[in-house]
């Protein structure tokens, strides 16, 4: 899952899950895909919109998470989409506000990056074969990483007067996995395409 920036600024607020279908991949077009399996599509397609303009969507792939408490569910929502020229990121994420409606607000976020910013595009198949031998994606693994410093780790040294020799950069990266248990074959080979996708269209 690529959650590209899932701060805990609070404890999600629970609520009861809507009539959202579990299954996005038969759906072609993006608006299509995003009512169907988002609780809050319009949210999500009014912030894509506004970056997208009038550029066409090439690819997208959704994401949508539950989180089960004993106090109830709450839901966190992501898209990627691409126009050929950006990868536009949105999420959101439920959090609890004692001062609204139903105790909740959304979290809604959006992220726009030039595809000249990824710097590797990674991705990893799980094969295997059904009880006929026939071929069977099992799952598959997506990595978008740009070239941004996203986290700083020291590496200690072995002299006590200089504890710290060296500093490894971990650059910003954006990750993105369905399996047969998590979104099924469908989003499976959607996610695929998505992934060969962005590594045609990343510059080189």
């Amino acid at each position: 899952m690529g959650k590209f920036s899932r701060a805990a600024k609070s404890r999600p607020a629970p609520r009861r899950l809507g009539p959202a279908s579990p299954d996005w991949s038969p759906y072609e077009r993006l608006d299509d895909a995003a009512r169907a399996y988002f609780l809050h599509a319009d949210v999500a397609l009014e912030a894509i919109a506004g970056v997208l303009g009038r550029h066409r969507v090439r690819g997208f792939t959704l994401e949508r998470v539950v989180d089960l408490t004993e106090a109830g569910a709450s839901v966190w929502q992501e898209a990627a989409v691409c126009d050929g020229r950006r990868l536009i990121l949105w999420h959101s994420e439920e959090l609890a506000d004692d001062k609204a409606p139903e105790g909740m607000v959304l979290d809604s976020s959006v992220q726009v990056l030039p595809l000249g910013a990824i710097r590797h595009v990674g991705m990893r198949t799980l094969v295997g074969r059904d009880e006929s031998g026939r071929r069977v994606d099992r799952g598959v693994h997506l990595v978008l990483a740009t070239g941004t410093p996203h986290e700083l780790n020291t590496v200690p040294g072995g002299d006590p007067d200089a504890p710290l020799t060296s500093a490894r950069f971990r650059p910003e990266a954006f990750r993105f996995s369905k399996s047969l248990d998590d979104g099924g074959p469908g989003q499976i080979a959607r996610l695929v395409a998505f992934g060969q996708l962005m590594g045609r269209l990343v510059p080189g």
